[in-house]
């Protein structure tokens, strides 16, 4: 009996292609794997068309709540948006998949691992390092980076060996989506340029053609984790999804962006995320009031190191687990409302409150009521200044100097 060997298997032309191109080139017996994450496709049919493929076995299974409880919402709880727009959608879902293929691999007794992932971009790494880490004993196999089969070639390998192809003429665009998000590249997105065309959005509306009235929804966040949407307690998925829909018709959560990938090339990406930018809108404004000024100034820091862990493949690391034992202490007294105004693609927090509030209107008010004592500001403002007035006295202005101001000097302009 031949040796097993587990794939990530869409559906599409590559993956079906790589199921008789594996056994033929390597000799494993293919096992593919499909997890729903969200994507909205018919996990049980692409299980049913891998193996009139010619996979030995076929595995599907539902992922969404594992992808929701433990990496979305980490990821949300942690602030972390790549480059400081992208919501990582997909960066999320890879290391998931490749875990659920080495649990399978596991289960079959499987000598190695496949992806469809191209030589050029990040989810190689992604799928990678999360193998060569939770598994470094099984192989890894990447067809795409290995052989050099056009897309014509593919449908010609696909005829002869009897693979069905539902469709033959090749979308202009790259996608790949799960319920946090949709990402489109390729096409003439690869000038950044030029404007995105409509055709390349899927799941927001025009922001011009949306709706005239504007839309308010309350979230409520737990611990930094949305639990409630308008008063409706909700699994997460459930709320994700939900969610999509309602900021989409909005035209809520378009991004466009120029981004550094991992593996050292500028990227140009159009990302649809509606649930995600304003589920992190929301948190962020509750953090601002649950979080001290320096909690709420060190998190920028961790945020920004937990979204480069996520895009560069490190989800599984020591680094990550030391990392979330900070978000999730910080995120300890996040518990709070938000209502969110939606219009014309922009989401807009216009209310914020929580029982663990540190903002304080007796201390905040300028009206009668007022129990901040305005006499002791003299004193902090001449000590907290001390340092500068004396290095001004000692060492800028000595001599009777000028202070010199920032800019482009008088000459080089």
């Amino acid at each position: 009996m031949a040796e097993k060997i587990i794939l990530a298997y869409s559906g599409g032309l590559d993956t079906s292609v790589m199921v008789p191109w594996i056994k033929e080139k390597y000799g494993y017996d293919v096992v593919t794997y499909t997890c729903d994450l969200g994507q909205g496709d018919d996990i049980q049919k692409i299980k049913a068309k891998a193996l009139k493929t010619g996979a030995v076995d076929a595995v599907a299974e539902d992922a969404r709540k594992l992808f929701v409880d433990h990496f979305v919402f980490p990821a949300i709880q942690a602030g972390a948006l790549y480059e400081h727009k992208y919501p990582l959608a997909t960066a999320l879902g890879r290391p998931l998949i490749a875990k659920l293929m080495v649990d399978t691999a596991r289960k079959y007794n499987a000598k190695a691992v496949a992806h469809g992932c191209t030589g050029k971009g990040n989810d190689q790494v992604r799928f990678d390092v999360t193998f060569q880490t939770l598994a470094p004993d099984l192989k890894i196999v990447a067809p795409v980076r290995e052989w050099s089969m056009t897309r014509p070639e593919a449908l010609r390998f696909a005829k002869e060996h009897n693979i069905p192809v539902e469709a033959t003429v090749e979308s202009p665009y790259s996608i790949d989506q799960n319920l946090f998000g949709r990402s489109c590249e390729a096409g003439v997105l690869e000038d950044p340029w030029d404007e995105p065309p409509a055709e390349a959005f899927n799941w927001t509306t025009d922001p011009t053609k949306a709706p005239n009235e504007p839309e308010y929804l309350e979230l409520e966040f737990k611990h930094g984790v949305p639990v409630a949407m308008n008063g409706v307690k909700m699994d997460g998925a459930d709320l994700i999804e939900k969610l999509n829909v309602i900021a989409g018709k909005h035209g809520v959560g378009r991004i466009d962006h120029v981004e550094n990938r991992l593996v050292g090339i500028k990227s140009r990406e159009l990302y649809e995320a509606p649930a995600a930018v304003v589920l992190h809108e929301a948190h962020r404004e509750i953090e601002s009031l649950c979080l001290s000024k320096q909690a709420s100034r060190f998190k920028t820091i961790v945020s920004q190191e937990y979204a480069d862990l996520i895009y560069n493949g490190l989800w599984f690391s020591a680094y990550h687990q030391d990392l979330y034992a900070f978000v999730d202490s910080n995120q300890r007294f996040v518990d709070g409302f938000a209502r969110v105004k939606l219009f014309k693609g922009k989401a807009t927090v216009v209310g914020r409150k929580s029982d663990n509030s540190l903002y304080s209107k007796k201390l905040a008010t300028y009206d009668e009521g007022s129990s901040y004592d305005q006499s002791a500001a003299q004193g902090f403002i001449k000590i907290h200044g001390l340092s500068q007035t004396t290095q001004a006295n000692r060492q800028l202005l000595k001599g009777g100097r000028s202070f010199d101001l920032p800019g482009i000097a008088e000459g080089k302009k």
